[in-house]
């Protein structure tokens, strides 16, 4: 075991201070990753405060980070697909079983046994696992992702959570050219949604609260933008969509995107809002719609992702800060004042 920098909560009602954690020492199918940058998702926040105390309790002292990129640093004798200073990224997973139904078919996301990148039981070191904010991590080469050498790699972070994320229901769902696509919600998961979508050709609205979001919609590829709140600008589009992608968090009325998809359409939800949603069943009955949810993605698909990314030249919107400001960054991102993601520059740690 060695020992590497980090910042960490101690409660969940302390600020993340500086640290120091132990890393395992390399076995033969593992990858050492110096970490360049790491990006600050919500679920971060909701983590260190133990927030969803229900269903994942959080276990103190956390290390936070699941949107990581790096460069190779060493690698065990049997790694085949690595070699230092090859660009590394490492997202939500660090392990599953390998063999259960859902490992075989490449959704490693849904498998009953994974191990998250923070806050879920280390089965080499005992305890739990440490995340990205901090110098370096090690992991199996089976959860190590090829990072496309022409992005920019702090807007590569978020792409292991927003990114794949919002790409893997788009592609489940069958979204190509020539398809009608509504993405609610345009902050951190719906200004990917909205590249993404553009990117597959696919016609683009994008809801919002907001009209002073509009201009930045259109930039990022929104083709149109309606005002949620406006009750004809969503009646012009009654019935008319194949696919929308909910990316909110907040309670909203789910039955008002409901009755804008067309026969057979589809909603997915992203977002996570904290009370129960109330669904009309005449919404989905009357025109056979339905409504699906979705998580992150697999490990060949999260590759997908990336690779299409550096094809099309896609990284999410961010704004790079030291880890210093890590706090000020969560004060911040509760209050959506941040367009679109904070990322980490972990270069900021070796002054710590």
């Amino acid at each position: 075991m060695y020992n590497t920098k980090a910042y960490s909560a101690a409660s969940a009602t302390s600020a993340l201070s500086f640290t120091q954690i132990g890393r395992r020492d390399l076995t033969e199918h593992d990858v050492q990753i110096e970490i360049l940058f790491c990006g600050i998702c919500h679920s971060d926040i909701h983590s260190v405060r133990n927030e969803w105390s229900s269903v994942m309790p959080t276990t103190y002292p956390i290390v936070p980070g699941h949107e990581i990129v790096g460069r190779v640093t060493q690698v065990g004798s049997a790694v085949t697909k690595y070699k230092p200073d090859d660009l590394a990224a490492v997202g939500c997973l660090v392990d599953s079983d390998g063999t259960c139904p859902h490992c075989q078919a490449n959704l490693e996301q849904f498998c009953p046994n994974l191990t998250f990148t923070f806050n879920s039981p280390d089965k080499h070191l005992g305890g739990v696992t440490y995340g990205g904010y901090s110098d370096s991590i090690v992991v199996d080469e089976r959860f190590v992702l090829r990072v496309p050498t022409n992005l920019n790699l702090p807007g590569v972070a978020p792409l292991l959570c927003a990114g794949i994320t919002t790409y893997s229901p788009l592609r489940h769902w069958g979204v190509t050219k020539g398809k009608k696509v509504g993405v609610v919600g345009l902050g951190g998961l719906g200004h990917m949604g909205v590249k993404f979508a553009h990117a597959f050709g696919a016609h683009v609205v994008v809801f919002t609260t907001s009209p002073d979001k509009k201009e930045d919609a259109l930039r990022l590829g929104a083709d149109e933008v309606v005002v949620s709140r406006n009750a004809d600008e969503m009646q012009q589009h009654a019935g008319s969509f194949d696919f929308i992608l909910d990316t909110v968090s907040a309670n909203h009325d789910i039955n008002a995107y409901l009755n804008l998809l067309r026969l057979d359409g589809n909603i997915t939800l992203v977002g996570a809002p904290e009370k129960p949603l109330d669904v009309s069943a005449f919404s989905l009955i009357m025109a056979r719609r339905s409504l699906s949810g979705s998580s992150i993605g697999g490990i060949a698909e999260t590759q997908e992702m990336l690779d299409f990314c550096g094809k099309h030249n896609i990284t999410a919107d961010v704004e790079v800060i030291p880890i210093q400001k890590v706090n000020e960054a969560y004060e911040r991102l509760l209050k959506s004042d941040v367009k679109y993601r904070f990322c980490i520059d972990m270069a900021s740690l070796k002054s710590a």
